[in-house]
């Protein structure tokens, strides 16, 4: 059973059991919890916390859980809500209306790809690996290890912790490369980078150049920071690196934003002759190229060797490069990292100081345990190998179940672009599918402009296994069939 239904199913059933308790009766340890109710007890545990936090119950260390008091009553004698009944709020419609737009709207894709779908249905559409591949015994290794370093609960550098820094910029740009940890600040995961990065260098209102398609988070970041997104076609190996110079004389952009390796969602790889050009072209328009690397901890096993981050090979500052723990991680390590040189960098560290001062520290001494584990590398290597195999399993079963819409394929990352016909809705079949008991993302959020053609993205990361992942295709292919009729 699915450890969230577990938690749910448990917390249902000991709130009824507390209608039977007075207040202050202690409730049966968690060792008789856990015998009573065939459950683990990280299940005991998670769900009396829900219990904790409803204020129906109290815990004590070492005493035990309690019933807690019921709600005081009014001097009328009625009970006293958790909360009073909301006022009037139809005055903010009018308050709002001045803003550029709905943010709910702006916002839809992004919490699409973070939505979790019912236990019973496959999730084909997170970016994050599925739990079981993430290290949590490192993770919390390393957490426990943080909490005791020194000064671990002091105040950070506004750039981040010099170790934590020189690291990101070793992994980076080499070990004698260009970016040394001066180059580097320390933000709160790539979604906050690449906020950061967008307010920081581009001029409300300004046009900012981006792939097409391209990962539907960047999209929403660049239309939250009241920018214009500008697409600019890619292929196989890449940004068309002839229309990208076109956009730049066009737009006199200052900002192209790209993910050169694995891109989200087509899986493209910038080729070695198009890397230079666009560094070229970015140069020659006076631009800057954000990297958004974010795959780059995602390779499979059986991947060619991977090229080098833009930023290994820019000496002019034009690239700022962006890299995350969190996918190889975990959603929650919300630790990443934004390399510049000159006063990009400074105006990097000022648009972060004034949104977030920094990030905790506790969050960055654990990460520094994290990469410091020999653990760590021995986690990439069986990520890839997990990778691999869902790919796998995932390619088979699409030229089994759906042949004809996987295009060239790119080992690595964690996400297949499918074409689907022409005059395929492609918001209803993956409403179809998600009726069918797998999710999967419609293609229309990654486009900035009308769609050329119906497209699904299909993340593989999350399923549970690759025989999940091949069920959940099937379940695609009846979706398919049921909208085609």
């Amino acid at each position: 059973m699915n450890e969230r239904s577990s938690v749910a199913e448990l917390a249902d059933s000991l709130r009824r059991e507390l209608e039977r308790y007075p207040e202050g009766r202690k409730l049966p340890s968690s060792r008789a919890l856990v015998e009573r109710h065939q459950v683990s007890p990280v299940t005991v545990s998670r769900a009396i916390a829900v219990l904790v936090a409803e204020g129906l119950v109290v815990s004590r260390p070492g005493a035990g859980v309690f019933r807690a008091a019921p709600f005081a009553a009014a001097p009328d004698g009625a009970a006293v809500a958790p909360a009073a009944r909301p006022g009037d709020l139809s005055w903010q419609e009018v308050a709002l209306s001045a803003d550029a737009g709905p943010r709910d709207l702006l916002a839809a894709p992004v919490f699409a790809t973070l939505r979790v779908p019912p236990p019973d249905v496959i999730d084909l559409n997170s970016g994050y690996p599925h739990a079981s591949l993430l290290p949590e015994r490192l993770l919390a290794a390393a957490l426990a290890r943080a909490g005791r370093r020194p000064g671990a609960w002091d105040r950070p550098p506004t750039d981040g912790l010099t170790e934590l820094r020189g690291w990101f910029a070793r992994d980076i740009g080499g070990h004698a490369g260009p970016i040394g940890a001066g180059d580097v600040l320390i933000t709160s995961g790539g979604q906050g980078g690449l906020t950061v990065a967008m307010r920081a260098l581009a001029a409300p209102g300004a046009p900012v150049l981006v792939e097409s398609p391209t990962y539907s988070g960047i999209l929403a970041v660049v239309r939250a920071a009241g920018l214009r997104p500008v697409p600019v076609p890619i292929d196989a190996d890449g940004v068309r690196t002839e229309l990208l110079a076109d956009a730049f004389e066009a737009t006199r952009a200052r900002v192209f934003v790209c993910q050169p390796l694995f891109q989200n969602p087509t899986g493209a790889v910038l080729s070695p002759a198009r890397r230079a050009e666009v560094l070229r072209i970015a140069r020659a328009a006076g631009a800057f190229v954000i990297e958004d690397d974010f795959a780059r901890l995602l390779v499979h096993a059986d991947a060619p060797a991977l090229p080098r981050p833009l930023a290994a090979d820019d000496r002019d500052g034009v690239v700022v490069h962006l890299r995350s723990l969190t996918k190889a991680a975990s959603p929650n390590l919300r630790v990443g990292a934004l390399t510049a040189r000159g006063p990009a960098l400074a105006r990097l560290r000022a648009t972060q100081v004034v949104d977030s001062f920094f990030v905790p520290r506790p969050l960055q001494e654990a990460t520094l345990e994290l990469v410091s584990d020999p653990g760590w590398a021995r986690h990439l290597r069986a990520l890839g190998a997990e990778l691999r195999d869902r790919r796998t399993a995932a390619v088979a079963a699409l030229h089994r179940e759906l042949p004809g819409v996987l295009g060239a394929h790119r080992p690595g990352g964690y996400h297949l672009w499918l074409r689907f016909p022409d005059g395929t809705d492609d918001a209803a079949l993956a409403a179809a599918a998600l009726r069918a008991g797998v999710q999967v993302t419609p293609g229309r959020p990654y486009h900035a402009a009308e769609p050329p053609a119906p497209h699904l993205r299909l993340s593989y990361a999350a399923a549970e296994s690759p025989a999940a992942v091949a069920e959940g295709i099937h379940r695609l292919r009846t979706a398919h069939e049921r909208t085609t009729v």
